[in-house]
This record gives structure tokens, sequence and C-alpha cells, in this order.
């Protein structure tokens, strides 16, 4: 919800900032939109593609959001310093937001009603993390690529043992050695015969 609050809409942003595992974050961006907390929007039709956005509902959670904001600023100590990582200003007045929400109209609080400064810090720590994010995912490219050259792919093959099949062409399970390392699962059958 942070992310989503300060402006961070698709998926992959959030995954840098937060990271999540992708299994995971769709795990809990589901459960959100089931609670109608937030909200997905197309902004791609091919391939599909979302943005999340704070529902009515979701919006109540900013008081709770600031709330907690304002507990790490007096006790987390974010920096070493206290000092806040991102500071508030409300839109209307330009003045900032520190501690709880006081408004002399009755609204309640929402971070749409605000503009967010990040510290020169903060925001190259969330830079750091965009850039690392997607240095990973070049690293491990999908299993199947089509742009791989036939003289790449045949030297690969070349390298891999074959393994045995069975009857029906899947590829046969392979016998433990006696050298192996035994894995969770092996130990657990082990136990239970």
């Amino acid at each position: 919800m942070r992310e989503i609050s300060l402006g961070v809409r698709r998926f992959e942003e959030i995954q840098a900032q937060t990271g999540m595992s992708s299994h995971l974050l769709a795990i809990r961006l589901k459960r959100l939109e089931e609670d109608k907390i937030i909200e997905r929007r197309v902004y791609n039709a091919k391939p599909l593609r979302h943005e999340y956005f704070a529902t009515p509902k979701g919006k109540d959670l900013d008081a709770v959001i600031l709330a907690l904001r304002n507990w790490d600023l007096r006790w987390g100590g974010s920096d070493g310093k206290g000092a806040a990582a991102v500071d508030l200003v409300d839109k209307k007045t330009g003045k900032p937001i520190d501690g709880l929400w006081h408004n002399e109209s009755g609204e309640t609080f929402s971070f749409s009603n605000t503009t967010s400064v990040m510290s020169a810090a903060w925001r190259a720590e969330r830079e750091a993390n965009v850039a690392a994010f997607y240095a990973a995912k070049r690293v491990t490219p999908p299993p199947a690529t089509p742009s791989r050259s036939k003289t790449t792919a045949s030297k690969k093959m070349a390298k891999t043992k074959p393994t045995s099949k069975t009857a029906s062409g899947r590829p046969a399970q392979r016998k433990a050695s006696a050298t192996a390392v035994p894995t969770r699962k092996s130990r657990s059958r082990a136990v239970s015969k």
C-alpha cells in the first residue's frame, strides 16, 4: 500500500521496490483486490498489463500509513538521524505534514492531497533497487528465447548428457547415487518408508 500511495502503480515497479518474489506479490495484490482495497486498471492491451490504484476503502488506510510513518520517525530513526525519507506537503496550504493530520475542514487524510518530496538518499536507494531488479532480470533470461542462434544451441546440446526415457517418452527419474546429498524431499521419503 505504501508504494501505491507513493504513486508506484505497475507490478514490476512494486516488485523492484519491495523485493518480493513475483509469486508472493501476485498473491498479496490479488488479496488486496479481493478485499476491494485496490483495483486493477488495464494500461496495455497486448500484452495485457495492469496498474494498481487504491479504492476509496484503500484510501482510508492512508491515515494508518501516515501513523506508521510518524511512529517510524519517532522510534525507527529512518536514516539514523530521525529524518524523513519522504516529506509530505499539503497541496492546498503548502505546509509540511508532520505528526498526525489536522485539518480544519474535517477531511480525512489522503496521500492524494499531498505532495511527496523524497530525500536524496532515499531516491538513490529506490533507483538502485530498480536498477538491481532489472539487471537481475537480464541475467536470467527466459528458458526458450527464439533469438538464440542454432550454433549456440547445438554447442549447449553437445555439452549436456542425454537422459534415458521411459516407454511413454518422458525422461526417466535418476536413481540417487551413494554420494548424492539428500534433499528435503528425499529425506522425507526415507522417513516415511
